[in-house]
């Protein structure tokens, strides 16, 4: 087994049920809690019961992952207030809160704040149907005849896409 699979295995070993299971529902994303949680549980020492409370707080609400970052550096870094809110399902009201105190780019054009809310969108739903893809109550004829028409399409872009988006990401590194 490679260095990745001995990681995700220890990455799943460290998440509660709970969180488990809004992962693999799709309703909280994977990468969220690799890259955002998981700094708070290693270097905060924040327990485990206080990012389910935050994954609980958050979950289904279709948030971005440049959201759930902001919402979990109020809910961790923050106060109690700002806590208990989140907590009370006052989700929108801490996001607004977070914004305001993080200055907003106004370097980017129109076009390019398109573009990134476009690659967040991609990288949302690239998550979600990983997870989704491995779920075993799919059942239908209808639904694997239709499912394999979208499949083979969205396969037949991924060479093109795949291409497109490393020339992207390294013109993006280079500035």
């Amino acid at each position: 087994m490679g260095k990745c699979a001995d990681e995700s295995v220890g990455i799943i070993g460290e998440m509660s049920r709970s969180v488990i299971s809004k992962i693999m529902s799709g309703e909280f994303p994977v990468y969220s809690y690799m890259y955002t949680l998981r700094q708070f549980r290693r270097i905060n020492c924040v327990k485990d019961e206080e990012i389910d409370d935050f994954v609980n707080s958050v979950a289904g609400k279709n948030l971005s992952i440049r959201d759930l970052d902001l919402l979990a550096h109020g809910y961790f870094k923050g106060g109690e207030e700002f806590r208990e809110q989140i907590k009370s399902g006052k989700v929108l009201w801490g996001l607004k809160r977070m914004k305001e105190t993080v200055p907003q780019s106004t370097d980017c054009t129109e076009l390019e704040r398109g573009m990134l809310r476009d690659l967040e969108a991609t990288q949302k739903y690239m998550q979600r149907i990983t997870c989704k893809c491995k779920d075993t109550r799919y059942k239908t004829n209808s639904f694997y005849a239709q499912a394999n028409l979208l499949t083979g399409g969205i396969i037949k872009q991924m060479e093109s896409f795949g291409r497109a988006l490393e020339e992207f990401h390294d013109r993006s590194r280079q500035t």
